[in-house]
């Protein structure tokens, strides 16, 4: 049974296993950032997706679903009172920290989806070509074990979101930024506890009671 197929044993809100759900761990952190997440459609359907998991911690966001062959993206509504600004580092990226200091709040885009979907979105998305790019500073390496990132300074978008908030929250960032990082935690190790890659007391926030091991995809069992 691929995931595709045990899509209805999933929680639609946090699209984890439903014995593995994280939904009452998943902090409500108020921002005076905006984030707005562009997610490839392919990327969406993804359980291991992190980029809306930020979505559900942040209530100041929005998610744009992109990529759809039979219609092109939706513009980004950005009005004059915001600073927009683009997580990407391209070539005429700018360090985020400066913006920390704006006067106008800052809707912070970010791009989910492989490199290469990530890399077209500022083409791809109206509204996007001459808004600044901007990069974080070298940091930690990713915590992200559920996938394989050939970028050594590669994170996952939880990560990424994190610590841009982290930034440009001032000095409430650094909660912002533990919060999500938290709860990306507990939602990584309760998917490698149920593959046998982790015990169980190793588990960010524990294991639910009666949580499989092993194979999720069924409902016998405890672990």
């Amino acid at each position: 049974m691929s995931r595709r197929d045990n899509a209805h044993l999933r929680c639609k809100r946090c699209r984890m296993h439903g014995s593995l759900c994280i939904c009452e761990m998943i902090p409500r952190a108020e921002t005076r950032t905006r984030l707005v997440l562009v997610i490839h459609r392919f990327e969406d359907r993804k359980p291991t997706n992190t980029g809306r998991l930020a979505t559900l911690c942040l209530p100041n966001s929005e998610i744009l679903v992109r990529g759809h062959e039979d219609r092109p993206s939706a513009p980004i509504p950005i009005g004059p009172e915001t600073q927009p600004l683009l997580l990407f580092p391209a070539e005429d990226a700018l360090p985020i920290e400066p913006f920390a200091q704006s006067a106008r709040p800052v809707t912070l885009i970010v791009p989910d989806g492989t490199w290469r979907q990530a890399s077209k979105v500022r083409s791809r998305v109206p509204g996007l070509r001459d808004v600044p790019c901007v990069t974080l500073p070298r940091g930690e390496r990713s915590q992200y074990r559920l996938r394989f990132d050939p970028h050594a300074q590669g994170l996952a978008t939880i990560e990424a979101i994190a610590r841009a908030f982290a930034i440009l929250e001032g000095d409430g960032g650094a909660d912002v930024r533990r919060h999500l990082e938290w709860v990306f935690r507990a939602m990584v190790e309760r998917t490698l506890w149920a593959r046998g890659a982790v015990e169980k007391q190793d588990v960010t926030g524990g294991v639910p009671p009666g949580a499989m091991r092993h194979d999720p995809r069924r409902w016998t069992g405890a672990g």
